[in-house]
């Protein structure tokens, strides 16, 4: 009986470290996301303050990118349309970060132990490639359009244009600053917890 009382906490902490947070109940509404999750809130502000990225348009991305799950990941591709064979890309976590991009992240930032499945890790990550393309592009922050554009093609691809011949792509960045000023005209409105709140 000692010993499977002893073993109690240890599987709480494993079954902790296995879980990710689940996507908020309804992500069309920024105030509905803070309410539910204030941490996420305040990670965003955080990186806000950090990075100039506008709380709105880190949301928007992450809506776009994952619809807020942890773990998001590219669909996987069929050897003779019915063998899995690898993913579209390396894009994972709520930012779908690519590997390499979220490599340069953390070389840049020094945040070595960042996880893509982290939200505060997330919001900074696109804080700091939100400034990285205004400093290389001169796109302004609160540009969702432009951002999401860049933010899919690279700096050298956006400034090629290739983004013009994807449709597609055009529309998802179109789709994303409206959302970006969606969650902007509700997040002025909003009743949300003081920060530590959730620690009670």
């Amino acid at each position: 009986m000692k010993k499977f009382l002893y073993t109690l906490p240890l599987l709480g902490v494993l079954f902790l470290v296995g879980c990710t947070t689940a996507p908020p109940r309804n992500i069309g509404n920024a105030c509905a996301i803070a309410q539910e999750y204030p941490s996420w809130f305040y990670d965003a502000k955080r990186s806000y303050n950090k990075w100039g990225v506008p709380i709105s348009v880190q949301f928007a991305m992450i809506r776009k990118e994952s619809h807020f799950v942890a773990d998001a990941k590219t669909p996987r591709t069929y050897i003779l349309g019915f063998i899995p064979s690898s993913r579209v890309s390396t894009a994972y976590g709520y930012a779908q970060a690519l590997d390499g991009t979220w490599e340069q992240y953390q070389n840049a930032t020094g945040n070595s132990a960042g996880s893509r499945t982290d939200f505060a890790d997330a919001t900074d990550f696109i804080g700091w490639y939100g400034n990285f393309i205004h400093q290389r592009l001169g796109i302004p922050k609160n540009d969702a359009y432009k951002l999401y554009l860049a933010y899919h093609q690279g700096p050298n691809g956006y400034k090629q244009g290739s983004y013009k011949n994807n449709p597609s792509l055009m529309s998802y960045a179109k789709d994303t600053q409206a959302w970006a000023w969606r969650y902007a005209s509700q997040l002025k409105s909003c009743n949300i917890p003081s920060e530590g709140w959730w620690f009670w």
